[in-house]
């Protein structure tokens, strides 16, 4: 008789999904999480592809054809000089993309994740330093000091520009706005690593006496290696979460800069920039949709960012069955 007639044969165990797997299965299963995460994608891939999409350049004027209405030619309109509302919005989210990516890149996965690791699992004088720094920025009043930075140090940023206009790579940097996207993702990277950095030590100050932390400790792995291939994997769902909040709040903040006139000057639009030109009483009541446009696009980015963060904090939490 065969094993499998004897009933000695092993049961085969089906493979069971991953964390990651379960965690897309369950996002996908949220349709206002989807949703949120279409818009998101829509108006930042218009931003980066603007130069192909954007049906008129960003500052290209047609002075007869001023504050018009929807139609084909100009499916949002068009402002006090004849410009194109679409294009503009499109060429604003282009500045929210740049900005946004660049300080979260900077500011909150170097500096934050960066810093976060390194105290969690240092401890000691190393985490007492990083905290304390932390501490020292939290409780600077952030917005006061952005406005400081980006009113204050522009003219030296715009004068080190100035000195590669020369060179033939980096020439026409000046006329394409590299001063002012420089200095603003610069500030915002700069106050925008602190929660991340604390949230990542929290997590790496349980984990760090994990078995596999002290066996990999054990082996004479460097410390490198035991951040980037044992710690940084464990927290990775808090950094995903950490970040879709943090680029909701970089690209609020950016606009808020712009909006006040500190943050992306003119020609290049920033919807900010669009906000403070439409809201004045006498533009709204005749030319309402000059701060409605960008306005609705600014109010569904920022909700979107912060309904996604929910739902992924939702999804991703380990207490999740």
């Amino acid at each position: 008789m065969t094993e499998a007639e004897l009933g000695l044969e092993q049961p085969v165990e089906e493979a069971r999904p991953g964390f990651g797997a379960t965690a897309l299965r369950r996002l996908l299963r949220k349709r206002l999480a989807m949703f949120c995460l279409v818009v998101i994608l829509v108006i930042y891939l218009a931003g980066l592809l603007a130069p192909v999409v954007s049906p008129y350049g960003y500052n290209e004027q047609d002075l007869d054809n001023t504050f018009a209405g929807p139609s084909l030619a100009h499916p949002l309109g068009t402002d006090r000089l004849g410009r194109d509302m679409l294009s503009r919005v499109i060429w604003a989210s282009q500045t929210t993309v740049i900005i946004s990516a660049a300080a979260i890149l900077t500011g909150g996965l170097v500096l934050g994740v960066g810093l976060g690791l390194l105290a969690g699992y240092a401890g000691g004088p190393v985490d007492n330093f990083i905290m304390r720094v932390a501490d020292a920025f939290f409780a600077l009043p952030d917005i006061l000091l952005l406005l400081l930075i980006t009113a204050t140090v522009r003219p030296r940023v715009e004068d080190l520009f100035d000195k590669f206009e020369s060179w033939p790579v980096a020439g026409g940097l000046v006329e394409a706005g590299a001063p002012d996207y420089f200095l603003v993702f610069g500030a915002l990277a700069l106050f925008g690593w602190v929660g991340i950095a604390r949230l990542i030590r929290s997590q790496v100050l349980s984990l760090r006496e994990s078995d596999y932390v002290l066996a990999a400790r054990a082996s004479g792995a460097s410390l490198g290696r035991i951040l980037s291939r044992h710690l940084l994997p464990n927290v990775g769902n808090i950094i995903i979460v950490s970040i879709t909040f943090s680029l909701g709040a970089m690209a609020g903040t950016e606009i808020m800069l712009s909006w006040l006139g500190i943050g992306i000057t003119y020609p290049h639009p920033s919807f900010g920039a669009m906000i403070a030109a439409g809201s004045d009483l006498s533009s709204l009541r005749a030319h309402p949709h000059l701060l409605l446009v960008p306005a609705t696009v600014v109010a569904l980015l920022l909700f979107a960012f912060n309904l996604l963060g929910d739902a992924l904090n939702d999804v991703l939490s380990p207490r999740r069955g």
